[in-house]
């Protein structure tokens, strides 16, 4: 179960830096709740587009350094480049917990924080 649910997340990710969003919330189940810890809470997949739609103005470019899977979770700790709400590039440093049900990724807890360069690639 856990392998498949990596397999997921990794498909999942994959339409997000490809700019397919409604490929992405294929694998959200319909009352997925994404916690970003110390921001927001966000209910339903209706909630998730939206957020999507006014965050991600062009595709984010992700390092996932490691994706560890137990049961139904899955943690992604890593990198993402985007434009922030200025269109200037910002870099963050991220901690995704996934809950998956179903094969759906149905709860995040995010830990998100804002680095003041591009992260250093690993080999």
């Amino acid at each position: 179960m856990s392998e498949k649910n990596k397999a997921i997340l990794e498909a999942a990710n994959a339409a997000i830096a490809a700019g397919n969003y409604e490929g992405f919330l294929s694998f959200c189940a319909d009352d997925t709740q994404w916690t970003f810890i110390g921001d927001k809470t966000l209910q339903g997949k209706a909630a998730v587009r939206q957020w999507i739609a006014t965050t991600y103005v062009e595709p984010p470019t992700f390092r996932v350094a490691n994706l560890i899977a137990e049961d139904n979770f899955v943690t992604a700790l890593g990198d993402i480049t985007m434009k922030d709400e200025d269109g200037k590039v910002a870099h963050y440093s991220y901690c995704d917990v996934w809950c998956f049900r179903d094969s759906q990724m149905v709860e995040l807890r995010a830990f998100v924080i804002q680095t003041e360069v591009e992260p250093q690639r690993t080999t």
